[in-house]
């Protein structure tokens, strides 16, 4: 039995650091006073590379220009490197992400105006899938109910997907099931599904034995895709050392993201997978996830939404 990819958001949310905190301050205070040239002086090396000190004076001069003083800044989230503030300056409400390194040096800061209309939620993709395999696997938990899917309850992950290979014994794994390397879908291809940008990637965490569980980094290694209708694909549970692309990749459809392995929350290899309308989970909401022209069952479906008990391939050409 696979137990549930990603049982709980505060697994991997994260907090405001003290470095963070600190140079928001800085920040706050250098902006206010107009000493841009001190806001220049926090970047790192590489920050400074990416913007120069010309252009990035000129962006927080407009930035005052425009919104005013800094009254109070509010800590948001932590989406990757960024942490994200909501300022309250004396024109108006500017959202801020800011990337402070354990130096408590500046590598990127980006700026935009707070909207306070919300759009409307997506209830499905829009961009064209293919699934991410390359062979035929099968949908160990898929659906609308808690009955057909166990990540039906939580938010982010609510049409989210498991998928195993099963044997022509109908089984996940070949003997008895207790190494990785005894279940089919231990070390296949994991691709991507359309073209789209890696916005994040995590390589590193070990494969759990089967039966065992890494509660420490719920989705383990791992892999968000973003598209151009702003769309994010979360797939889950790589093999360890397999993740083939990284953070900021452009991608193209059918490429190798990785391969199927059994690190994180996961009790046997297999690839979690489901889309999510924003890149922070506790945020983000599930959008159900069609396929465009793929196998269920043998047959071909178009514009097809994944059951548990379905067998899915892609068809080739």
């Amino acid at each position: 039995m696979i137990i549930v990819a990603l049982i709980t958001t505060r697994a991997i949310a994260q907090q405001e650091s003290a470095q963070a905190k600190s140079v928001i301050k800085l920040f706050t205070e250098y902006i206010n006073s107009g000493h841009y040239d001190l806001i220049c002086n926090l970047f790192n090396e590489k920050a400074k590379s990416k913007f120069p000190h010309d252009r990035t004076m000129v962006f927080l001069e407009q930035l005052q220009t425009r919104y005013g003083n800094i009254k109070n800044t509010t800590f948001m989230s932590v989406e990757n490197t960024f942490t994200t503030y909501l300022a309250d300056l004396d024109k108006g409400q500017v959202v801020i992400w800011i990337a402070v390194d354990s130096l408590s040096t500046i590598n990127g800061l980006f700026a935009k105006p707070y909207q306070t209309t919300i759009p409307p939620k997506a209830e499905r993709n829009t961009t064209k899938l293919s699934l991410p395999l390359s062979s035929e696997w099968t949908i160990s938990w898929g659906g609308d109910t808690k009955a057909l899917n166990l990540h039906n309850g939580a938010k982010f992950q609510q049409y989210a997907f498991n998928i195993v290979i099963n044997g022509l014994n109908e089984r996940s794994y070949k003997t008895d099931g207790r190494s990785n390397t005894d279940y089919y879908a231990f070390g296949e291809k994991i691709l991507a599904p359309a073209d789209a940008t890696v916005v994040l990637a995590v390589d590193g965490v070990a494969d759990n034995v089967p039966g065992t569980v890494n509660t420490m980094y719920v989705p383990g290694n791992s892999v968000i895709l973003k598209t151009a209708n702003n769309e994010y694909f979360f797939f889950a549970h790589f093999q360890q050392n397999t993740v083939n692309v990284k953070d900021g990749d452009v991608i193209k459809q059918g490429q190798l993201l990785g391969r199927c392995g059994n690190s994180g929350n996961s009790s046997e290899p297999h690839l979690h997978f489901h889309i999510q309308d924003a890149p922070n989970f506790d945020t983000a909401t599930g959008i159900k996830c069609y396929f465009e022209r793929i196998y269920v069952n043998n047959k071909i479906m178009d514009d097809h939404s994944l059951i548990k008990g379905e067998r899915i391939d892609n068809i080739k050409h």
